[in-house]
């Protein structure tokens, strides 16, 4: 192959680095952009924020030579660890000794609470905390380790006593299998009740024999969970009559026992950490029309710092100069963008809110069908532009807050041609759930027939995958008899 050289002309598009800091500061969650807005500021010098009263930190940083040298002079006479009789006129007190507390009294206004609040302990902690104040053996107290170790975080044993037993045997000759139990029962005793239970049953076992034995229907509960708890499972209501000889009144009032009890005591003891999230816009009603306003607080105001930028005007092409040059102009840059963001997000927020305004007024029920296309064709922007500002952004409006994609969804269409929310037709199957008899739950044929009954062709299946989006069981599972 004989080798050669073209020269070729083409065109092609290359992204800019200010255009990729723009649709990277346009994907951005909101602390996310905040963390971001942090780092830029540590590393540009000439980004500052805008206070309130137009003044920087910055602004004070010239400090007159004057008043140094008075201040070294005066130092120089004496020492700091000697109160000095007379204090020179031209100085407060503050100006010669620092004090080490504040005067006057503390502001709580930027101290965040949740840092200070302790950190919960875990369940295995809370376990081994009892263990400690619990008298055993060295052996025992080896059984008691093993057996926290295999419980869940609900509370329950995913090892079985005979499992914990051949461990074990190996590291003490002389252990038997009674003394596994025992250690175990000595467990069961913990906090909280029902705690290393093997199974459902045995848990709701150990939290009835806990309460006093003058409890009403207290021995007939626990003949249900330790005998019957599957025909109370599938609501035989007939069958549990014959076996507890019991009226109608009185099983009622062994099941509202038996519900009083908690089938996962170990949940209460594992605390989650609270997730808080900041609206990107509020929404509000003014003058009966919908307003949507950014919230001031998502992004602080930014402002090109004046001491730095004026040293700029310098003429010269030294290193330092360059260096300040290359830093004003990101600095510009990321203004820009940042603005460009805002503007962006507060657009696509109205859009969405003069197409939903059913939804501000009734709920739900009155979402209308949209889809990205419909946003970006109305503001002449691209689809990605509006996925990228639609993407963990969330508006405070008075249903709640709502991320931006909540609005978005697919449609259904009806007998008289139009179309429905599929947002719309899920608030309906849950209202109707919601509303149903226990005894007698819809089905979702029915409520299928319900729907197409209103004009809106539903099929069944498509009926069920709504239902099992948000996590309804069937009709059979949400029967009520009992």
């Amino acid at each position: 192959m004989k080798q050669s050289l073209n020269l070729r002309l083409g065109q092609q598009l290359t992204m800019t680095p200010q255009l990729q800091q723009a649709i990277k500061l346009l994907q951005m969650s909101t602390l996310d952009l905040q963390q971001e807005i942090q780092q830029v500021l540590e590393t540009n010098v000439m980004l500052e924020i805008n206070d309130d009263d137009g003044k920087s930190s910055d602004d004070f940083l010239p400090i007159p030579d004057k008043k140094a040298e008075n201040a070294d002079s005066f130092t120089s006479e004496g020492s700091q660890d000697s109160i000095p009789d007379e204090l020179p006129t031209d100085y407060s007190w503050d100006d010669v000794y620092e004090s080490s507390t504040a005067s006057g009294p503390v502001s709580t206004d930027n101290i965040e609470f949740e840092s200070q609040r302790s950190n919960a302990p875990s369940l295995q902690e809370h376990l081994l905390w009892q263990l400690e104040l619990t008298h055993f053996s060295e052996s025992d107290h080896a059984i008691a380790i093993a057996i926290i170790d295999s419980i869940n975080e609900d509370g329950y044993l995913i090892t079985t006593p005979e499992e914990i037993y051949e461990g074990l045997k190996n590291q003490f000759d002389d252990l038997d299998f009674d003394e596994v139990n025992a250690v175990l029962h000595r467990i069961q005793q913990f906090d909280p009740t029902g705690i290393a239970a093997v199974d459902l049953g045995d848990c709701l076992r150990l939290q009835l024999i806990q309460l006093p034995a003058s409890t009403a229907y207290r021995d007939e509960a626990l003949l249900v969970v330790t005998r019957h708890l599957k025909l109370l499972a599938s609501q035989e209501q007939a069958k549990l009559l014959k076996k507890l000889e019991v009226t109608e009144h009185q099983l009622s009032e062994i099941v509202a026992l038996i519900r009083t009890l908690d089938p996962k005591p170990g949940a209460k003891i594992q605390e989650s950490e609270s997730e808080y999230i900041i609206p990107d816009v509020y929404v509000s009603k003014q003058n009966n029309q919908w307003q949507v306003n950014l919230n001031p607080d998502i992004s602080p105001k930014l402002r090109i710092n004046p001491f730095y930028s004026n040293l700029i005007k310098r003429a010269d092409n030294s290193k330092d100069n360059v260096f300040m040059k290359d830093h004003l102009q990101e600095a510009k840059w990321f203004i820009k963008n940042l603005h460009n963001r805002n503007d962006t997000l507060l657009r696509v927020a109205r859009s969405i809110i003069e197409k939903q305004t059913g939804f501000l007024d009734h709920g739900s029920i009155a979402m209308k069908p949209m889809v990205l296309r419909d946003i970006a064709e109305e503001l002449k922007l691209h689809e990605s532009t509006i996925s990228r500002v639609t993407t963990h952004k969330y508006m405070h409006t008075p249903n709640g807050i709502i991320e931006f994609k909540y609005f978005f969804s697919s449609h259904v269409s009806t007998k008289d041609g139009g179309e429905c929310s599929s947002t719309a037709i899920r608030s309906i199957i849950k209202e109707l759930i919601d509303n149903e008899n226990q005894s007698r739950p819809l089905s979702d044929s029915k409520i299928a027939e319900f729907l197409q009954a209103k004009g809106i062709n539903v099929a069944r299946r498509t009926i069920a995958k709504y239902r099992e989006a948000m996590l309804i069981a069937s009709s059979s599972q949400r029967k009520r008899i009992l």
